[in-house]
């Protein structure tokens, strides 16, 4: 299945690199990849043009002019793998090794039998740094059972960011609807997804803390994303009251 990873980055030189040799590395897969470069100060937007000249129709670049954010980064790159008429797949992964490059064969091949494939730290098998400390533990594992509890969603993890959309049913998939800016994007994704009938499964992951650069996460980012789910659940009600 031809795959195209969308790589949102912001500052990420140290680590993009890594991640494209191990990705373009994988025996036996047809991927390719769209990094998406927020005008990084680290020159990683350098480094991106340096690797799609060394890959030729594997590494692709987009240059954005400051930082725009998460949400609108994959918005803009899922439009454009939706350009390219070969793409079967697309993908969505961070770029600091927080997700296991090694687990997209295994989502790959779920993709087979779903329409969207979830790379899930909170189904059996799957977990979180082990040397995350027991609050960031229970913040991670109760932020994510809120945000299901509130929208009713039967996915275990929908705060997570490693996923695989099948392209025909991403072109059904009303990307210009989405409102959310920051990290409940992923949340508002999934909700969104589940409403319109989306076979959804599930791989476990390990959820590695990243090892390079430094996390935009904070706790000021998780408040704020617990009330936003809120107001997804609202924004939307409207489409799926029938």
């Amino acid at each position: 299945m031809k795959t195209l990873i969308v790589l949102p980055t912001f500052n990420e030189a140290e680590n993009l690199p890594l991640l494209v040799d191990q990705i373009l590395s994988l025996n036996g897969q047809d991927i390719s990849l769209l990094v998406v470069d927020d005008s990084s100060p680290d020159g990683t937007g350098r480094i991106a043009d340096r690797l799609s000249e060394e890959h030729p129709g594997k590494v692709f670049v987009m240059h954005r002019k400051g930082k725009q954010g998460l949400a609108s980064a994959y918005i803009q790159g899922f439009k454009r793998a939706l350009q390219i008429d070969e793409v079967e797949a697309i993908g969505m992964m961070d770029s600091d090794f927080s997700h296991d490059p090694a687990v997209l064969p295994e989502m790959i091949a779920a993709l087979q039998g779903a329409d969207l494939v979830i790379g899930s730290r909170y189904v059996e098998g799957g977990s979180v740094d082990e040397v995350w400390p027991a609050w960031r533990k229970f913040l991670s594992a109760f932020g994510n059972f809120y945000a299901r509890t509130i929208l009713n969603l039967d996915t275990q993890d929908v705060t997570t960011g490693y996923r695989l959309w099948r392209k025909e049913k991403m072109q059904t998939f009303p990307l210009d609807a989405v409102l959310s800016t920051g990290y409940i994007f992923l949340v508002e994704m999934a909700f969104l997804a589940t409403r319109l009938g989306f076979r959804i499964v599930e791989v476990p992951i390990y959820f590695a803390d990243r090892k390079l650069g430094e996390s935009k996460m904070n706790l000021r980012i998780q408040l704020e994303a617990a009330y936003r789910v809120w107001q997804v659940r609202f924004a939307h009600k409207n489409r799926f009251s029938n």
